[in-house]
């Protein structure tokens, strides 16, 4: 079992990702097949999740678009994902903060870690 999972970590396309956690904002580019045109939808919001670990590890993101939560599923493996960009880095303590489902407004808010740069 360990030869596969090896395997699998090997061939998979995560390592050019960002690192982002519960907490971050990022702006996910994915792409989109409609017939036979192809186009690149961006998805912003907080990560609310990410598990499962190795080759199958996906990654949820939650936005607010219309006055409605919205949130979706990324496998972080996928090849439609074009890139990953993270906005800001969140300041939580949790690794899986499904507490924002229940907020809106300012209790809504997640502090941005500040990050000095020597």
């Amino acid at each position: 079992m360990d030869a596969i999972k090896f395997v699998e970590n090997d061939l998979s396309p995560v390592s050019d990702l960002p690192s982002f956690k519960a907490g971050d904002t990022i702006t996910v580019y994915y792409k989109i097949k409609e017939g036979n045109k192809e186009r690149i939808q961006h998805f912003q919001g907080t990560v609310l999740q990410r598990r499962n670990p190795g080759a199958n590890e996906t990654f949820t993101i939650r936005k607010i678009s219309g006055g409605i939560g919205v949130e979706r599923i990324f496998p972080l493996a996928s090849p439609f994902i074009d890139k990953i960009e993270v906005i800001k880095h969140g300041d939580v303590n949790r690794a899986r903060i499904f507490y924002l489902r229940e907020r809106t407004g300012k209790s809504a808010r997640i502090k941005e870690k500040k990050i000095i740069k020597k």
